[in-house]
């Protein structure tokens, strides 16, 4: 089976939270083909603090100048990718880092004028993560992305998993995230919810920012893959909790 993991939020900002997550993901490569997406959010949102850059958001995206794009590099597809395949290799996998750019993974075009260069991803090509996969490498994937012209995006991690996802043709895609899963309107976790349901917390305005994005994310995956779970990523025993089927957090499907 093919397993498409992204992670997020603070499961990347803790050491040890990226050993057991290492850990697990690599117990479960023994059995299915795996590949991980990351993002990296709060570090980037610190790494911009620091040199007195101003965040700002338009719909859960990041809106990216120049300046932005070039702390994305250094950010996404430098400390934190690394930081993540070493903490793999530490665990005894062969992990390699790389990122929408390498082997034409994840093509795209700009999203909005009001984003700046925030990509949309409209191509993606599996090719280079099934040979990795095929001889026993881990791909890590940051999220950054390209096109034809040689430009460089800032890609929604979510929106970059969910392209992947789809032409890695993975059977199962993996949220890790911060929260138990996607709530409803009365602040309750759901244990499954269809593209319909999605779309009407997406209207509703239940679902907003993160969550939008994330469940807009998982609606497009979800052409590609038989399902898509949203689940805390910090609880242990996650990744082969999820892979045996139990019930938690919350469960995508069509």
């Amino acid at each position: 089976m093919k397993v498409l993991i992204k992670l997020g939020g603070t499961l990347l900002d803790d050491a040890a939270s990226r050993r057991r997550l290492a850990s697990e993901i690599i117990a479960a490569s023994r059995e299915h083909q795996i590949t991980v997406v990351h993002g990296g959010g709060k570090q980037m949102t610190r790494f911009l603090a620091e040199r007195g850059i101003e965040s700002k958001f338009v719909n859960g995206l990041r809106v990216s100048s120049p300046e932005v794009i070039d702390a994305v590099v250094k950010v996404f597809a430098g400390s934190v990718n690394k930081e993540l395949v070493s903490a793999f290799v530490r665990e005894g996998a062969s992990a390699v880092g790389l990122c929408g750019l390498d082997g034409g993974l994840v093509e795209c075009e700009v999203w909005n004028e009001e984003l700046g260069a925030v990509g949309r991803p409209v191509r993606s090509n599996a090719k280079l993560l099934d040979l990795l996969c095929a001889n026993g490498f881990l791909p890590v994937v940051a999220c950054v992305g390209g096109d034809a012209a040689g430009h460089i995006y800032n890609v929604n991690a979510d929106q970059m998993a969910a392209a992947i996802a789809v032409a890695f043709q993975a059977d199962r895609l993996l949220f890790l995230t911060d929260v138990e899963g996607v709530r409803g309107a009365d602040s309750a976790t759901l244990p499954r919810l269809t593209v319909e349901g999605a779309r009407c917390l997406i209207a509703d305005g239940v679902a907003a920012g993160g969550m939008q994005a994330k469940l807009e994310a998982a609606i497009g995956a979800l052409h590609g893959s038989s399902s898509v779970h949203i689940a805390a990523g910090a609880q242990p025993g996650i990744v082969d909790s999820l892979l045996k089927g139990e019930r938690l957090g919350t469960l995508l499907v069509p």
